[in-house]
This record gives C-alpha cells, sequence and structure tokens, in this order.
C-alpha cells in the first residue's frame, strides 16, 4: 500500500465502529512514512530518513504485513495472493499501492553508480549519502515537482547541478508554459544550469562502472558523476492482472466513493481503490477520470475509501475534495488548489510574477478550476471558494495587490505522448449475457502513432 493512505484508512474505519479483522500489507518492510520529505528535508540533511515516520494509533489492533509484495488478487474466492506464497482472506479490500518511479529506459546505463531514483526512504537515504560526499556535477533528467525539488536540494548543498527538461520550461506539465517560464528564471536566478528543450539520449560509464557523462538531444556531452532521474511515474496495477478489475496503466478506476470497477463497467462492492493508483470522476472536472498524485488527495480519499466500506449504500460518501498540493523549493513555496493542468487559460489576479510573490487563477471554458501561489498561499481559501462553486474566469474581483494587466492568456499546457505498451480492451460475445470485456496490451507498431496521454509527475493530475 501506500504509506500515506495506511494510518487514515485504519483510523477511519476504528473511529467509525469497525471491529472485525485489519490487516495491512506492504512491500516495504517500514511502518507507514511520510514522502514529500524525501525530495526536500532528507536530501537537505535537515531530517534523517529514518525519521520520517508517520504517527500511528496504537489502538488499531491490525495485522501487519510488511515487506511482503501482493502479486495476484482472485477475486471469485476474495484473496490477496502474497510473494511468499500465502493468501489474506478478505470481505472488504482497499488497492492504494501507489506509484513507482518510471525507470531510466536502459537497464544497463541505470545500473551505472551514481544514478539514482527517488521513491523511498531507502532510495533518499543512499541519495543523501552520495550528495554530502560533493559529487562534481549532478544531472537532473526531468523538470517536474520531484526534479525541480532536488534540484533545488542539490543547490542548498552548494553543489553545481543541471536539470536536463524536454519540454519548454520546468513544471510546464503540471502548471503550464506561463508559469512555467517563472520556474525557469527562479531556478537559474539560483545557478541551476537549466536546459529546457533537450533530452538525455545516453549515460555513459567508465571502465569501472561509474557515471561519468551522458549524452543529449542536442549533440553536446555533459559531465557529471551523479544523475536523478525524475521521469515522472507508472501506477503499481500490474500484480492486478487477470483479476478481472479495470486496472491498467491508467491505474485502478472506481467511482466517486472509492468503489473499484470491473473490466466490464461495472462497480464492485467490495473493492475499493484510494491515493495515487485509483482513478475517478470528478463533478467539478465534467466528470473527467482524475488521477492525482498529491499527499492530501491520498490521506483524504483513503478517509472516505475507509467510511464506505463499511457503511450501508444510502450512509456512503462521495469524494468531492478539492484537490491542492504544495512544493517548497529555490526559497519558494509553491501551493496549488483545483487541478491546474484542466484549464486552458491563465491570469495573474494578485502580486508579482517578477517578484515570485503570486496568485494565478486557472480557468476552463469560462469558470475557475484552479489557482496556483507563489509565497501567496494565505490567498488560496479564497480561491478554492470560487472552485467549489464554478466562479466565471476571468475572476471577477477586487482584489489586493491587483497588477495592472489582469488579461487571461493560454496557460500553454503541454500533452506530451508516453512511449511504451498501451492497454485496451476488447468486448466478446454477443447475447447481454455473454458480453464480457477483456484487457489486451498491444505494443506500439513502428511507424504508428501512439495515442495521446498527459504524462504526470509528483502533484500533478491526469486525464485520460
Amino acid at each position: 500500500m501506500s504509506p500515506g493512505c495506511l494510518p487514515p484508512l485504519a483510523a477511519t474505519l476504528r473511529h467509525d465502529g469497525f471491529t472485525g479483522s485489519l490487516t495491512l500489507i506492504g512491500d516495504e518492510p517500514y511502518e507507514p512514512y511520510d514522502r514529500p520529505p524525501l525530495s526536500k528535508q532528507v536530501l537537505d540533511g535537515w531530517v534523517p530518513a529514518q525519521r520520517t515516520a508517520l504517527p500511528v494509533p496504537g489502538d488499531l489492533d491490525a495485522r501487519w504485513r510488511l515487506g511482503v509484495a501482493a502479486t495476484g488478487l482472485d477475486l471469485a474466492r476474495k484473496q490477496v495472493l502474497l510473494a511468499d506464497g500465502e493468501e489474506v482472506a478478505f470481505d472488504r479490500l482497499l488497492i492504494a499501492t501507489g506509484v513507482r518511479p518510471r525507470p531510466w529506459p536502459d537497464p544497463a546505463q541505470a545500473a551505472l553508480d551514481g544514478v539514482f531514483v527517488l521513491d523511498t526512504r531507502d532510495d533518499a537515504a543512499r541519495l543523501q549519502q552520495r550528495l554530502a560526499a560533493g559529487p562534481r556535477r549532478v544531472l537532473v533528467i526531468g523538470g517536474g515537482f520531484i526534479g525541480s525539488e532536488t534540484a533545488s536540494a542539490c543547490r542548498d548543498l552548494g553543489l553545481a547541478v543541471t536539470v536536463a527538461e524536454r519540454g519548454p520550461a520546468p513544471l510546464a506539465g503540471a502548471l503550464g508554459r506561463v508559469i512555467g517560464a517563472i520556474a525557469a528564471d527562479m531556478q537559474r536566478d539560483h545557478g541551476v544550469d537549466l536546459r529546457c528543450g533537450v533530452f538525455v539520449t545516453a549515460l555513459v560509464g567508465d571502465s569501472s562502472g561509474r557515471l561519468c557523462s551522458a549524452e543529449l538531444s542536442d549533440g553536446s556531452t555533459l559531465d557529471a558523476d551523479l544523475a536523478i532521474v525524475a521521469l515522472g511515474s507508472q501506477r503499481n496495477v500490474e500484480w492486478l492482472d487477470g483479476s478481472g478489475l479495470a486496472a491498467g496503466p491508467w491505474g485502478v478506476g472506481c467511482d466517486s466513493g472509492s468503489r473499484a470497477f470491473t473490466l466490464d463497467g461495472m462497480v464492485t462492492d467490495d473493492i475499493f481503490a484510494a491515493g495515487d493508483v485509483a482513478r475517478f470522476p470528478h463533478p467539478l472536472y465534467n466528470y473527467e477520470f482524475l488521477a492525482l498524485q498529491h499527499w492530501g488527495n491520498a490521506v483524504a480519499q483513503a478517509e472516505i475509501a475507509a467510511h464506505n466500506m463499511i457503511s450501508a449504500q444510502t450512509d456512503r460518501w462521495p469524494h468531492l475534495a478539492i484537490p491542492s498540493f504544495w512544493s517548497t523549493q529555490f526559497d519558494t513555496e509553491i501551493k496549488s488548489v483545483g487541478v491546474p493542468s484542466f484549464a486552458d487559460e491563465v491570469v495573474i489576479t494578485q502580486g508579482s510574477a517578477a517578484d515570485r510573490r503570486f496568485v494565478a487563477a486557472y480557468g476552463h471554458r469560462g469558470r475557475v478550476t484552479a489557482a496556483v501561489a507563489f509565497n501567496q498561499a494565505k490567498w488560496l481559501e479564497f480561491y478554492q471558494s470560487l472552485i467549489e462553486r464554478s466562479a466565471p474566469f476571468p475572476p471577477d474581483f477586487r482584489g489586493v495587490d491587483e497588477p495592472a494587466d489582469r488579461r487571461p492568456v493560454p496557460a500553454g499546457m503541454p500533452d506530451r505522448p508516453i512511449p511504451g505498451d498501451q492497454a485496451t480492451v476488447e468486448v466478446t460475445g454477443h447475447n447481454p449475457g455473454e458480453r464480457r470485456a477483456a484487457l489486451v496490451r498491444r505494443r506500439h507498431r513502428p511507424g504508428g502513432r501512439l495515442p495521446e496521454q498527459r504524462r504526470d509527475g509528483h502533484g500533478t493530475a491526469q486525464s485520460l
């Protein structure tokens, strides 16, 4: 399970009166811990990785199965299959297996000494030790939130760092080209060698297997002895292959009450999904299915799922929380409410982009859908109220510290194809009682065009 989901899930179950057997399964050997500090305070050396544990109520009366992964799900027998051969029976099951970093595509290059991904607390501990040792230059591959936060930590440590971002600007995939350009200036002002519109084509090792350089798409070569791969994430759903659930690269499909869908599009009453792995419809966003990689969403959705798992149909709740996330990088606190990547326009409504103290409101087809604040988070509660009531965009109000120009501009949300295997379904049978859907994975054909998907990173949303 995703570490952040466990305490609120278990606590809500017990608080709501559940007295039955409770089993918590996780593939890591540790009790739940907080992931956001891993790319911030842990890399800076302020907080040891082992000090990121989350508080767990002492009266959970739960059985912990840590350090063993789930490998399969038998819906008919209501059993979860574990890697050690054990089968765990259930009456209700919550799937909260989260995501993992997208690896460097060449396994031999990924295995070079000095190439890192950042996911678990062990990853953070190893990376912090290498950063503290003072590498000559750090290469960060990807300018999303994880890449930008790790680059910020490197600069805080006085290290030379290069960020290679395929897109037009860092954070552009999450916040759009306009706000991404502000983030780009912020990085360069803090001494980052930021290279946009280029990507790494190869990581090169020396005779002893240590990373020594990287080849870039513009033909240049960069000397670097440490690389952090921050290419987004992929959902942990492989263990659900053949289970009959609507689970694939997009995540686990579920309704707004966290009940999982079968491949036939039917709602289950005993399987629930929450957190980064869940994909659910949100009424404020045209009922599009969103997959949100936000710590706050994981906690809120787990609490909703836990309540619904033990409640009658008439007492179940929908997950209608407004998504929010935060990031601290380059002496700047970035906070957001709503789903910026859903928008088509943006306008700075308060403050100054030049001073990097501002609020930007996002709009989609004439209504407010999100807001992002740079060092101005105190105003976001007001903007959340605008989102909740589908207020008109651009916002029509007199605010504090208004800029002279409040004209909306295109937000510049890029569409970037994700390479790799694609999944779809095929329908078989003729009579209504025989019609069934089956998951089919097809590899991209040479010369063909991949369906477009939105690549998401830390703190972003996908709508597919």
